[in-house]
């Protein structure tokens, strides 16, 4: 049967995993698309809501915290067979570990320096340009452009250029992580039962963001604040998971793709909301760019691959 990759965001977001094709069911499609919403929905609110704790522990201690209390909670509900696993597989999940662990701190990096939406909209550049440069170079290379166009509007609004060049930078290693990200899980998804790989890459980047994140945290942990990112490490990554492979058996995968698209105009509007980031008329037209450039290289990807 023939196995399909579905990526669930960067945030510490669930890896590339194998999804059976099922045929969806007329009843069920539009309880996907609920919860495909509701997950790109955790996760960008997720990040949104971590702003404060990104603010008291830094964006490496955020990360590492995040990490371990994700990880831990996987490894409960998996059980990984830790002992059991070939070289092939240790490299495979220690080199997505890393990239995770990079990856989820140079986001947060950008969060805590420029507006969530930006960030998300530069971050997603990333995985763009592996769907448009899986197929070489063509006309498809177009996809990308508008979504930088797309940028270049949210980055101006109206007055001045927002935010810095070490929040930009971030973001863009953030996007350059994500894209590495989808093409070790794909590995690591097809060398692992179920969600062993998910689990094993989530403890990998927990241990490799220790030396940096427990220096940046521990000197200001409390109480409620453990409870507090306990109960963010549960809504991103592990519930955007559990939503997005029950949707995936009620949908089909060229309209999951499409819906995913929307993530960078969701951190627009989480931005907004949580963190009262506005946004001019130029920027929403920067963030409907790069929707529009993300359905169109998912579209084209699909009829490719069909």
């Amino acid at each position: 049967m023939e196995q399909k990759l579905v990526d669930s965001g960067s945030d510490g977001g669930a890896a590339l995993m194998p999804h059976p094709d099922v045929a969806p069911t007329s009843g069920g499609i539009a309880a996907g698309v609920l919860m495909c919403v509701m997950s790109m929905s955790c996760i960008q609110f997720g990040s949104a809501l971590s702003s404060p704790i990104i603010n008291a522990y830094g964006p490496a201690g955020a990360t590492w915290l995040r990490l371990v209390f994700a990880s831990l909670a996987l490894a409960i509900i998996v059980r990984p067979k830790i002992l059991s696993y070939d070289r092939s597989q240790w490299l495979g999940v220690l080199a997505l570990g890393t990239v995770s662990a990079l990856m989820t701190t140079s986001f947060f990096s950008a969060i805590a320096r420029i507006p969530l939406g930006l960030a998300v909209a530069i971050e997603f550049l990333g995985p763009l340009l592996v769907a448009t440069l899986g197929f070489g170079l063509s006309r498809q290379l177009l996809w990308p452009v508008f979504a930088a166009i797309g940028v270049l509007l949210l980055a101006y609004d109206g007055e001045e250029w927002v935010g810095n060049l070490p929040g930009v930078l971030f973001a863009i290693g953030a996007g350059a992580g994500w894209a590495c990200y989808i093409l070790l899980t794909k590995k690591v998804g097809n060398a692992f039962q179920g969600l062993e790989g998910l689990s094993m890459s989530l403890l990998v980047a927990a241990v490799v963001s220790t030396p940096f994140g427990l220096a940046s945290a521990a000197p200001h942990l409390t109480a409620f604040g453990v409870l507090e990112i306990a109960g963010l490490a549960l809504l991103v990554p592990l519930l955007p998971y559990i939503l997005e492979m029950v949707a995936l058996r009620r949908m089909p995968t060229s309209s999951f793709g499409i819906l995913m698209s929307l993530e960078p105009a969701i951190g627009a509007f989480a931005g907004f909301v949580i963190l009262s980031q506005p946004m001019t008329p130029s920027q929403m037209f920067g963030t409907a760019l790069v929707v529009s450039a993300s359905i169109g290289a998912t579209v084209f990807t699909t009829k490719r691959s069909s």
